[in-house]
């Protein structure tokens, strides 16, 4: 059901055709983008999903997650259950702290991992994730730099916030902002990973459809308030999404603008809330404006320069070179011939292997079933290819071990390339696609893997250990 007003991009004061110029931009880009939408005075006025992606489904939003976070912390701040200048140490008890405290880790304060300026010289959230003792990881961490000198990006420092929030009010982040956030937007889909340890992450594994993630935008713009309610205080967003600390050491141009309480600024006097592989919430605050993206890529700075290049002057009223959009928008399957039938034996794989990949068979009419083990509790799920169009099925799978288990629906695909069996497997509620090349030799078979984005390598090669008759 839709949340927000529509209306026609004239209406807004908008070109209709330089709208479709934009998207014309985007669907020739070399980033791909899933889903869009693009609000102008509270109307959306542009709303866009490449087919087999769909507006209504949750998405994975990655580091855009930080941003629901730092909303958390102003509505804990305006309810006085802490400080921006509450230590962080002050937080937790003996049997997390070190057994020396450090100077620096005594001056860390909320502020500090609101911020990004913890002190640490990188990112902690790699040596958090190996251990499911992620806050005490974290406190026991060496802090080389005085807290609020330098800015380094910490996925960690936004997980500490998430801890800290449950600590203070005893409830888990997301079942927090039910009440206070998601269910006023109407973004009751959403759903959140939860560490090792029973904490909602915090600076990632959020996921919600692309129109709350527009709502949510809208609120930014609105500065907190909606529909008649002030949900978030005023100041709150005020200081969130203005400069709090610099961050000239990094490397693309609308990373280096400034940064707030979890949201980035950006050229042309915008901030956004961005997730890995090309998820925005962004924000123009001059022209009414919010552009919602979800897309997969590792270019993000590519998918602004488009929008710098053809939205901007748009929302600018400038005129700009027209160009011709599809009549439909889609990411179709890759083409080839029907893959040739196999032996319908199952070809087992160690189950360490980086997309979990348990057993792969295919049929002798060309049909590939691909089991994938679920590392969270031990079962397998089952994904079938076949040639033809995209097939839609409901199974979760698990595509890299930095990943929370992705959405349940997923699309599939196959073609024969020579001797070999390609499957292609799009988890559409999240931006992961994977390529499965499978070929036999004797009593073995070789996957080579090729992911489209990932935490970790994007190619790699399984070789199956075992193989049984079915």
């Amino acid at each position: 059901m839709s949340r927000l007003p529509r209306s026609t991009p004239d209406s807004q004061g908008l070109d209709a055709a330089a709208l479709d110029t934009f998207v014309a931009a985007l669907d020739a880009g070399k980033p791909e983008i899933q889903t869009l939408m693009l609000l102008r005075h509270g109307q959306v006025v542009l709303e866009q999903a490449w087919a087999p992606y769909r507006l209504e489904d949750p998405h994975l939003l990655f580091s855009v997650s930080k941003s629901f976070t730092s909303t958390a912390v102003g509505l804990a701040i305006d309810a006085g259950l802490l400080s921006l200048d509450d230590q962080v140490v002050s937080f937790f008890g003996a049997d997390e702290l070190p057994e020396t405290i450090s100077d620096n880790l005594a001056k860390m304060k909320v502020r500090h991992l609101l911020t990004m300026t913890t002190g640490h010289s990188k990112d902690t959230v790699e040596a958090l994730s190996r251990d499911r003792r992620m806050v005490k990881i974290f406190l026991g961490l060496d802090v080389e730099h005085e807290p609020g000198s330098v800015f380094v990006y910490n996925s960690g420092a936004t997980y500490m916030l998430s801890a800290i929030l449950q600590r203070l009010t005893g409830e888990r982040l997301l079942d927090y902002l039910r009440p206070r956030l998601f269910e006023p937007l109407g973004a009751t889909e959403a759903t959140w990973q939860v560490s090792k340890e029973g904490i909602t992450v915090g600076g990632w594994g959020l996921s919600v459809n692309t129109e709350s993630l527009a709502c949510f935008g809208q609120l930014l713009l609105q500065h907190g308030e909606w529909q008649g309610r002030q949900l978030v205080p005023v100041e709150w967003y005020e200081a969130a999404t203005s400069k709090q600390v610099p961050n000239d050491n990094e490397e693309n141009p609308d990373w280096k603008q400034g940064y707030g309480f979890q949201f980035w600024r950006g050229r042309h006097n915008t901030y956004r809330g961005d997730g890995a592989f090309g998820q925005f919430c962004l924000v123009f605050p001059e022209y009414d404006a919010v552009l919602v993206i979800t897309g997969a890529t590792f270019d993000m700075q590519a998918i602004l320069n488009t929008v710098w290049d053809h939205l901007l002057p748009a929302l600018e009223g400038k005129d700009v070179p027209v160009l011709q959009r599809p009549e439909r928008l889609e990411l179709p399957p890759p083409s080839g011939p029907a893959p040739a039938g196999g032996d319908g034996r199952t070809y087992r794989f160690a189950a360490d292997n980086l997309i979990g990949l348990g057993a792969v068979r295919i049929d002798p009419d060309g049909t590939g079933t691909f089991s994938f083990n679920d590392l969270s509790d031990g079962s397998r799920r089952e994904l079938v290819c076949r040639a033809g169009g995209w097939q839609e099925q409901s199974a979760p799978g698990t595509v890299d071990d930095a990943s929370p288990e992705v959405g349940e629906r997923v699309v599939t695909s196959a073609y024969g390339d020579g001797d070999a069996f390609v499957a292609t497997l799009r988890w559409v509620e999240s931006p992961y696609i994977a390529t499965l090349t499978c070929r036999v030799t004797g009593d073995i078979m070789t996957v080579d893997a090729d992911l489209n984005v990932s935490f970790g390598p994007t190619e790699f090669t399984v070789v199956s250990e075992a193989m049984s008759q079915s």
